[in-house]
């Protein structure tokens, strides 16, 4: 009985040793990687040739209510444009807009339309928020809606309709659609198409000064333009170790 129960004991205890050695040859499950984070660069600047086409419209008469034409224009020009952006996301961003234009403002109604009655510069800092899409690989797509706010100065009278002529400055809607192409993670094209509403206070006096004049310009230009896009300022992507 004594041998029995030291047969069994040393079964088991062989058995234990046996399964332990089996243990030791399973190899260790390696840790799962880290999920891939979403790397994209924040920071934005474009440089386009711009396209400034404004639209005609508006009103003009006297303080008295004599009228003088039912509208103005302005010519049409391409300037530089320089536009820095934000993205928060990958698709979200804020883009800030700046340029500076020269424009001829003419009559475009009534018995003395197409005479010019004005030159002047325009400052308009624009403001947008956008929405990127990326899903369509290099080709991006966005869209865009802010606030307007154009400065015009060095207002000049053409003297042979109206002797002195102030515009005011004036704030409008602005809305934006457009596309990046980008070549690499930098680097890329860029067409964009803005609208802005811009319909500013026109005071004046009529040669040689004996009529005040009062009305709105409302130019309301659309904003065509192509150039290149440059993206910085985003984390490099790490490198995940293969086992």
């Amino acid at each position: 009985m004594i041998r029995l129960v030291r047969c069994a004991m040393a079964a088991l205890i062989l058995g234990c040793a046996a399964g332990a050695a089996s243990a030791a040859d399973v190899p260790a499950v390696a840790p799962a990687p880290p999920p891939p984070q979403d790397f994209y660069q924040p920071w934005q600047v474009r440089l386009r040739a711009l396209g400034v086409v404004p639209t005609s419209g508006g009103s003009l008469s006297t303080t008295g209510g004599a009228f003088i034409s039912n509208g103005f224009r302005a010519n049409s020009t391409v300037v530089p444009e320089l536009d820095i952006s934000y993205f928060f996301t990958k698709n979200l961003a804020i883009e800030a807009i700046c340029c500076l234009t020269k424009h001829n403002v003419y009559l475009s109604g009534g018995p003395l339309s197409g005479n010019r009655v004005a030159s002047a510069l325009l400052f308009p800092p624009t403001l947008l928020a956008q929405y990127h899409w990326t899903n369509f690989g290099a080709f991006q797509p966005y869209v865009g809606v802010g606030v307007n706010y154009t400065h015009y100065f060095s207002t000049q009278p053409d003297y042979f309709i109206l002797n002195t002529v102030t515009i005011g400055d004036s704030w409008g809607v602005a809305g934006q659609v457009g596309f990046d192409y980008m070549i690499d993670e930098h680097w890329g094209f860029n067409v964009d198409v803005k609208k802005i509403m811009m319909n500013p206070r026109v005071t004046g006096t009529i040669a040689p000064g004996t009529a005040s004049i009062i009305g709105r310009a409302a130019l309301s230009p659309w904003l065509i333009g192509g150039g290149i896009t440059f993206r910085f300022g985003g984390a490099a992507a790490p490198v995940v170790a293969k086992y």
